[in-house]
């Protein structure tokens, strides 16, 4: 059964922004986000991906100068948590698209021109980029490598399995954190490949068995000697040889994660507030904290252009992270109550909301494992993260 729209989505001060930067962006995107229930947007194969394509989204952050919409943190952050609100499988696909595009253009700031030409074909084809990094995998750092890369002739073999991987079935590109092996040393070298999905060995299993957040096609993706020319791994230690690199796709995959599923409560929250049950100072509790969130998220993402400090503004933005996490849980649980049990019972967008907005904790890295370092951290120690 289809639902209307919650009536906020209309023109409602609440996510007045974050509509408005999409519509600025992606005015077609928004358009087809408004044109289906959230549930059909939930559902495999329901157009979204493409709608995200054609909308010239994949090229967000890519400078204009290169043919891309220059978007700024700030402006993603805004547009990724109204996608949210509307398809959450949505915005989780494509956070891994825009946290491998933004660790690539992060990259080129310290390459040569060869690799911004790369960059600039990604923009004009709206190329899609799904991620290969340890995202997802337990007792892994975020960013370990997951593959290797042997040479082979003119460029590498490549083999590894990365599960789960959103965009499996849509990406264009793989971009996966690579050993290569040096055969003079025997040692392997971090870099970064891409990896065309229409490469022979490129085998796709299925692997995502919740029954939340099913359209951001996160299956299992396996890599058996695949051939990939030297052009396309980009040996970035020479270029970054304090892990710079690494660091800063931290954190660009924790403000888009985050922003992510603020999307999908915030969802919750304009529900409550067009439910009118209850009396006002009730409905304000909810708004009242999800926005705080969001304030102290923007705030990270208008630091992350000029900031050098990558360790001050990760500890920041884990903290940010953490406190959203929480707030996510009182946000439901507040939520459910104003909409009342009929709501719930009735209602297949809140129950589906409900099931999917705490996933948050699930991401790396978890709070456990993010504890000693951030302590250590505001200890005066140097930032260290499993």
């Amino acid at each position: 059964m289809s639902e209307t729209a919650p009536q906020s989505a209309s023109g409602a001060p609440f996510m007045r922004a974050e509509r408005e930067t999409l519509e600025r962006f992606a005015p077609s995107l928004l358009s087809f986000l408004e044109g289906h229930s959230l549930l059909e947007l939930e559902e495999p194969g329901n157009g979204a991906i493409q709608a995200f394509r054609e909308s010239g989204a994949p090229a967000l952050l890519v400078p204009r100068e290169r043919g891309g919409k220059g978007a700024t943190p700030l402006e993603l952050v805004r547009l990724h948590r109204a996608i949210a609100s509307r398809s959450p499988s949505l915005a989780i696909a494509t956070t891994m698209h825009h946290f491998s595009l933004a660790t690539l253009v992060e990259y080129c700031a310290t390459a040569s021109e060869v690799e911004w030409l790369l960059i600039e074909g990604l923009a004009a084809e709206n190329m899609l980029l799904a991620s290969g990094v340890a995202e997802g995998r337990s007792r892994q750092p975020m960013l370990a490598t997951t593959m290797i890369a042997v040479p082979h002739g003119e460029g590498f073999l490549i083999n590894g399995i990365k599960k789960p991987c959103s965009l499996a079935h849509s990406m264009d590109l793989l971009t996966a954190t690579v050993g290569v092996l040096n055969e003079g040393s025997g040692e392997m070298e971090p870099a970064v490949a891409l990896v065309p999905a229409s490469s022979s060995g490129i085998e796709r299993k299925p692997f995502w068995n919740a029954a939340v957040l099913r359209a951001a096609e996160s299956d299992e993706v396996i890599l058996k000697d695949v051939e990939v020319p030297a052009r396309l791994v980009l040996k970035h230690v020479e270029h970054d040889p304090e892990g710079r690199f690494y660091a800063r796709g931290m954190l660009w995959f924790e403000l888009m994660v985050t922003a992510a599923y603020l999307g999908v409560a915030s969802a919750l929250v304009e529900r409550a507030l067009s439910a009118g049950r209850l009396e006002a100072g009730a409905r304000m509790r909810p708004l009242a904290e999800i926005e705080l969130c969001g304030q102290a998220l923007e705030r990270q993402a208008s630091r992350l252009p000029g900031d050098e400090d990558t360790e001050e503004l990760l500890a920041d933005l884990l903290l940010v992270r953490y406190a959203t996490q929480d707030a996510i849980s009182r946000v439901s649980a507040a939520c459910l109550e104003l909409l009342g049990g009929v709501a719930f019972i009735s209602s297949p967008e809140v129950s589906y909301l409900l099931a999917s907005a705490p996933a948050l904790m699930f991401h790396p890295p978890s709070r456990e494992r993010a504890a000693a370092g951030l302590d250590g951290y505001f200890a005066g120690e140097p930032l260290k993260l499993e």
